[in-house]
């Protein structure tokens, strides 16, 4: 058996004395391991958020099998200046790798593409990730139903969401319990939208319940700290850019 596609670096561990274990997320296959012999020399290819062309050969389809990398992009170089990015590619290889191996994700492999090469732009990384939490929710089963009020079933004027259903609520229907409500950011359902720093933050608030609730503890795991990290990296570059003196050309937060 064997097969060739292009996956990014979501994790690696070693084994033995010159060997690792890879994990890509693959444009074609999805989650997949691998093994990798002379790990030592390909120490710069093998970090988190570097994509590969990658060649894979085993005996049996069930093995984990041998992978042949080669560069495409390497993105270690760029990332290590951005903080934020580095926290960032932490948090989602950590949402990746509840997803089932060998299980296809085209849409995801396509969304964290974009966002390891726009992370040169806090803002928009900032957009992206709070989407990618989203998207990777609806890849696991527990998507959120945001596009009809659970209570009435109109499409419009949609600003809250439940946190037992995880449905749109409209202002009207969701007004007597708004204290009990999650907000519901516009440009998680439009894509046209510019939020604004609270919309940001109220999304990170949304997809975290819910990934906590629905997913991490009933596995009993949690978020890293890469993710707050993120977070945080994310809010104060957003408060420099807002202060008088900001430098428009300012990309990172030290």
């Amino acid at each position: 058996m064997e097969w060739s596609d292009e996956g990014i670096v979501i994790g690696v561990r070693r084994h033995g004395e010159g060997s690792a274990i890879v994990e890509l997320l693959t444009r074609q296959r999805g989650r997949h391991l691998g093994m990798v012999r002379g790990s030592r020399r390909l120490a710069p290819l093998l970090q988190p958020g570097n994509t590969l062309s990658a060649h894979w050969r085993a005996r049996l389809e069930e093995h984990m099998g041998n992978y042949t990398l080669e560069a495409v992009a390497l993105r270690t170089e760029a990332m290590m200046g951005l903080p934020h990015a580095v926290f960032g590619i932490t948090h989602m290889s950590q949402l990746l790798r509840l997803l089932p191996e060998r299980d296809p994700q085209p849409g995801l492999y396509q969304a964290f593409s974009a966002i390891l090469d726009a992370f040169g732009d806090v803002e928009a990384a900032g957009i992206l990730l709070a989407r990618f939490e989203l998207a990777v929710l609806r890849e696991l089963g527990f998507g959120l139903e945001l596009e009809c009020c659970a209570a009435t079933g109109q499409r419009d004027d949609l600003i809250y969401v439940s946190p037992r259903s995880g449905r749109a609520v409209s202002r009207m229907a969701g007004a007597p319990y708004a204290d009990r409500l999650f907000g519901l950011p516009p440009f998680l359902v439009d894509t046209s939208r510019s939020p604004q720093m609270m919309d940001v933050e109220e999304a990170f608030r949304l997809t975290g319940y819910f990934l906590s609730n629905r997913v991490m503890e009933p596995r009993g795991t949690s978020f890293s700290e890469a993710r707050s990290s993120f977070i945080a990296a994310w809010k104060r570059w957003r408060q420099v850019q807002s202060a008088p003196s900001a430098r428009p050309a300012m990309l990172s937060v030290r």
